[in-house]
């Protein structure tokens, strides 16, 4: 059977068939690691929805909506992995619904991560405004803002798509992969210019984030503050910016594939399965720990949650 990324544009030129056992241990991996980190972020979304404090934080309804987009991410793409080797092709129209669903979620998330580091740097940088600047309502709208720039990336293909391709196309079924879905030229033009833009956009957030609390804690332990909120915060954003790294990945997904399979031709499929593992589920194990298990007031609601305490 075929291995698919779903979110990497590849022809399927290259493609061969999995044997069988091959086709069963990818499934087998892929859907225990999807259920595995679904099960603990819908622990940490019921934790979290039974105490009102949560909602009282930006950086908690941020973090809730970044683990809710996650999950929608990973169910959908697992469900369009494994649909690829039961059905192997499926309709176009239900194709570029769940290629639309899965390109706004996986672009969701390293915008969300950005708007986490930029949180976190106001609160660490600029506590006596924290208050003020990062209120309930303008996360909602931050929140808004984030699927109205997936948007931009996203849409655009559909659009293009309707335009150029006849009204029986959408009655067909391919094998579902953008590359199949999104054929036109500027297709690929219009991801390279919108990709570049939000990468060095993310990057420059995170960038500046870090090196301000950085020097923030820098600054505190040259006092003996003894303040351990910062020192936390800078490690947090360490680990954020590890995070994040991973998930804009997703950025530069096709050009990585692409140099792999040409210096090596003949694993294209293990390149692929990788690499899918690697950009697409490996970030969402790391979120629920770098942003939840981590958190102690989280992690102690968790535990009572967990305990039937």
């Amino acid at each position: 059977m075929n291995s698919s990324s779903h979110g990497f544009n590849m022809s399927t030129g290259l493609r061969s068939r999995d044997s069988y056992s091959t086709a069963v241990a990818k499934n087998v991996i892929v859907l225990t690691l999807g259920l595995i980190i679904n099960y603990i972020n819908g622990a940490l979304i019921h934790t979290i929805r039974k105490h009102q404090i949560f909602y009282m934080k930006p950086h908690y309804v941020l973090f809730i909506h970044l683990v809710v987009n996650d999950m929608i991410q990973l169910a959908t793409t697992i469900s369009l992995f494994v649909s690829t080797y039961i059905f192997y092709k499926i309709n176009v129209s239900l194709c570029c619904l769940i290629i639309t669903v899965v390109v706004f979620t996986t672009l969701n998330t390293p915008l969300n991560l950005a708007v986490m580091a930029a949180e976190c740097y106001i609160a660490v940088c600029l506590p006596l405004q924290h208050a003020k600047l990062c209120t309930i309502k303008r996360t909602h709208i931050l929140i808004g803002l984030i699927w109205a720039v997936s948007a931009l990336s996203a849409l655009p293909d559909v659009f293009i798509t309707l335009a150029t391709e006849p009204v029986q196309f959408f009655y067909s079924t391919i094998f579902c992969e953008k590359d199949n879905l999104f054929q036109h030229p500027l297709h690929s033009k219009k991801r390279n210019v919108c990709y570049i833009i939000y990468l060095v956009a993310v990057w420059l957030t995170l960038f500046y984030s870090y090196f301000k609390i950085f020097l923030a804690a820098k600054k505190a332990k040259a006092v003996k503050s003894g303040n351990g909120d910062t020192k936390k915060a800078r490690n947090t954003i360490l680990l954020h910016g590890f995070q994040l790294m991973l998930s804009m990945l997703t950025y530069v997904a096709h050009f990585f594939i692409k140099a792999l399979v040409y210096f090596f031709p003949t694993h294209y499929l293990q390149i692929v399965f990788v690499c899918y593992i690697l950009i697409q589920i490996f970030p969402r194990f790391v979120s629920p720990i770098v942003y939840g298990l981590r958190d102690k007031t989280l992690r102690q609601y968790l535990k009572k949650h967990l305990l039937c305490q």
